[in-house]
């Protein structure tokens, strides 16, 4: 990651890097596939995979992402995202780059360079890119861009946003199913709109899993009604993610949901060392997309289908179809879900299991209605 790779002649050469900035081509970076439930990639609603590139219209198309200051190899919606553009270069026959943020400072430059290379399709990635995403939409119109987990009012910008508190919903009721300690717990990287979502449904999951079992689980770590709770002040410090998931499990919490990005790594280690405490990964399949001896203690994950997301936006664009309609990914469309149990599968009784797809069920023929003033 430390080389600068070019495309050239689809790439001006005189475009230069920043001295934190690293351009990655996508033939070049191999990540780990991010699993997803089977369904959602057929389920999502205008997201079908596109035919093979027929070559009408040209090849000389090019997309560039940009990250937030979290990085490429975050195990969270950078990845995800990432990994949708490399599916499109792959089978849209485009040519796609990605400008990596290793810190704030290079946020805007960032976002100004991918506009400088002339291409059509410009992704970024987090609430950090909404400013420039903003300026650089109104100073160029004719160039189409799409954002990751905010909503950024524009005539050229697609916010692309996921209700996720309908599949967090899913994982505190099992996570309420499975604890041995009638306690669990969650906390986040930053009190914001696309992290507390999370949340939000987490706790209204262990909430029902009370009242229909008449049980007393507790979940610690937020307050659904004042909007309050556990954060880290930022998604990069994965010894921030142990100490807090330590505290949590000296108040005798055994199943923890982090949202902080790198940061539940060390949430994950924290679980690993306890010995009988699971985590619920979020964004992608913690089963796949964390170190291997972590899978183990990986309970479920929250999943967001962002990389099918991308890949169709990334079409649209292609061929002159884009709009600035947002697109909200939720467990009717695939957008969102729950991953599979894995290792842990014994843990979830065949009852459990049965509740969980009653809920999906009434989740999304509306008889349930998950709620959270952070919804898309």
């Amino acid at each position: 990651m430390g080389n600068e790779a070019t495309f050239g002649s689809s790439w001006p050469d005189a475009v230069p890097a920043g001295p934190t900035t690293v351009r990655v081509m996508s033939k070049i970076l191999a990540l780990r596939p991010i699993a997803l439930a089977a369904a959602s990639l057929v389920l999502l609603s205008g997201c079908a995979t596109p035919p093979a590139d027929d070559g009408s219209a040209g090849t000389d198309f090019c997309a560039v992402m940009v990250t937030n200051s979290g990085g490429l190899e975050d195990r969270s919606f950078n990845q995800s995202s990432w990994a949708g553009l490399q599916d499109a270069e792959e089978s849209l026959g485009i040519d796609a780059e990605v400008l990596v943020s290793t810190t704030e400072t290079d946020l805007a430059p960032n976002v100004q360079e991918a506009v400088n290379t002339g291409c059509g399709f410009v992704l970024t990635v987090g609430y950090e890119l909404a400013p420039a995403t903003a300026e650089q939409g109104e100073l160029n119109p004719d160039v189409d861009f799409a954002i990751v987990d905010e909503q950024v009012d524009g005539e050229n910008i697609k916010p692309i946003v996921f209700d996720t508190a309908q599949a967090a919903f899913l994982a505190g009721y099992l996570a309420a199913g499975v604890t041995k300690t009638g306690t669990v717990a969650t906390f986040g990287g930053g009190n914001q709109p696309p992290v507390t979502l999370f949340m939000d449904g987490f706790v209204d999951g262990v909430a029902k899993y009370n009242e229909v079992h008449g049980s007393a689980v507790k979940a610690l770590g937020w307050d659904k009604e004042l909007q309050d709770g556990v954060f880290t002040g930022d998604f990069e410090d994965t010894g921030k993610g142990l100490t807090t998931a330590q505290a949590f499990i000296d108040q005798g919490a055994d199943v923890i949901l982090p949202v902080a990005g790198q940061v539940g790594e060390g949430a994950a280690a924290a679980a690993q060392e306890a010995g009988d405490v699971s985590i619920i990964w979020v964004d992608n399949d913690g089963y796949d997309t964390l170190p291997a001896e972590y899978r183990g203690i990986v309970l479920t994950s929250v999943l967001k289908n962002t990389g099918a997301a991308v890949l169709e936006i990334t079409r649209q664009s292609r061929d002159d179809e884009f709009t600035n309609d947002p697109f909200v990914g939720t467990l009717e469309n695939g957008g969102v879900d729950i991953a599979p149990f894995h290792d842990l599968e014994s843990a979830v009784s065949s009852e459990l299991s049965r509740e969980i797809e009653g809920l999906r069920a009434a989740i999304i023929d509306g008889s349930l209605e998950v709620t959270s003033p952070s919804a898309p």
